[in-house]
């Protein structure tokens, strides 16, 4: 017989979803099942929550407790980049191998560096700006009309100027 059902205890479940889309359900049951909650349900919810990342697959945080879950949209620094370039959500099904030629400014990667700052392995703002344009690069964005990979040089150089937080 499994152990008695813990009311008081949190389990944390992480999946990848696209935005805005109701995921498979099949994916989610064998996750989730075990934790007394129905996989259509956590799936509305997650669609709901991720109405405004529509087309970008993010992660997803689900906190369960007491047969609830919350969820929360945990963004990686590609889809905050991809959604700084302000382009139209894409059709999946319809629109393969899509090139990112967009243009950002350098406060745009300053904002998501500080949003990313928790999650990044630098101890500096600086280190995670880096972070962010290496991202910007292999998204294949430009930053203030320049590749990504010079704005990083200057910032080596001290050219450009990043706050320290």
């Amino acid at each position: 017989m499994p152990p008695k059902f813990d009311p008081t205890a949190i389990n944390y479940v992480y999946l990848r979803a696209v935005g805005g889309e109701v995921g498979a359900t099949s994916s989610l049951a064998p996750k989730i099942g075990p934790l007394g909650l129905s996989p259509k349900k956590v799936g509305d919810d997650i669609a709901k929550a991720t109405q405004s990342w529509k087309g970008l697959k993010i992660t997803v945080e689900l906190k369960i407790q007491n047969r609830q879950a919350t969820v929360s949209v945990v963004p990686s620094a590609g889809s905050l980049i991809i959604r700084a370039l302000k382009e139209a959500p894409r059709d999946r099904k319809k629109v393969k191998n899509i090139q990112h030629s967009g243009n950002i400014t350098i406060d745009d990667i300053i904002e998501i560096a500080r949003t990313m700052r928790p999650r990044s392995g630098a101890r500096e703002l600086s280190g995670t700006c880096k972070e962010i344009l290496g991202t910007a690069q292999s998204v294949g964005c430009t930053v203030d009309g320049q590749p990504p990979h010079d704005i990083i040089d200057a910032i080596n150089d001290g050219d450009i100027e990043i706050p320290q937080e």
